[in-house]
């Protein structure tokens, strides 16, 4: 089956179809950026340009960079106020014709990982999703359930959010090196291991596949591997969650 998976970001909306089975793209990626903060309905445009493009007209799975809850933002630290209290899936339905699944996009790319990261992960009782770009996006599963809407990059480290300290814009933004800013990561982790416990670390976002880069730098005692879906996860894990809210 393939679903239409759509990942909102900071900066950029890409989307590709799933082939829901395998976990791999069925169709090129395709990704609309922006230099300036966007609004829903500019965002909601460039969803329905991903679907006509790729011929879609399916249900289509979206992860949103912020708390969602029935379909409605109820946060969106790195996007536009107006977000706040806007029905995504209706506003999709209304402007697409096509039925859409919202989530918090840590929790879409989490579940790409828990369904197709392997049995060594799914096998795990408290798994941490982290997927590390504009900010810092996590997703919690225990024993397999996910606890939606998590949102540990707003947990203080050194005085600053985890994901003002330590996040791959940070990174960019303050020239850092990969072990200035891996030692910076370091703490945000000792953090949640302190609080959580989790038997995993999975780390996602695009610095996942840059992992050889300074996993040397990260000291916890928990295990720390890069996403096996890298910066596809969200797109992934969102179609799946599509397919999912048919059965």
């Amino acid at each position: 089956m393939k679903i239409l998976g759509i990942d909102i970001g900071g900066s950029a909306t890409k989307g590709a179809l799933v082939n829901t089975e395998t976990g791999e793209l069925a169709s090129e990626r395709i990704r609309y950026g922006s230099q300036t903060v966007q609004k829903p309905k500019q965002i909601v445009k460039a969803i329905g340009k991903i679907a006509q493009e790729l011929n879609y007209d399916g249900v289509i799975g979206v992860g949103f960079p912020g708390i969602v809850k029935r379909g409605v933002i109820e946060s969106s630290a790195n996007l536009h106020k107006d977000w706040i209290g806007t029905n995504l899936a209706r506003l999709i339905e209304n402007e697409i014709g096509s039925k859409a699944v919202i989530l918090n996009d840590a929790d879409a790319a989490g579940m790409g990982e828990m369904r197709f990261g392997g049995d060594a992960i799914r096998e795990k009782d408290v798994v941490l999703f982290l997927t590390i770009g504009t900010g810092i996006g996590s997703a919690l599963f225990v024993k397999g359930n996910l606890l939606q809407n998590t949102e540990f990059g707003h947990l203080l480290v050194n005085q600053d959010e985890a994901e003002v300290y330590a996040s791959a814009a940070v990174k960019r933004i303050e020239k850092l090196t990969w072990k200035q800013w891996a030692t910076r990561f370091n703490e945000v982790l000792k953090v949640y291991e302190f609080l959580l416990n989790p038997d995993i670390f999975i780390l996602g976002g695009g610095v996942s596949a840059r992992f050889e880069k300074y996993s040397r730098y990260l000291t916890v005692s928990t295990k720390v591997v890069p996403a096996k879906l890298e910066n596809l996860a969200g797109i992934v894990g969102a179609a799946m969650a599509a397919k999912e809210s048919l059965l």
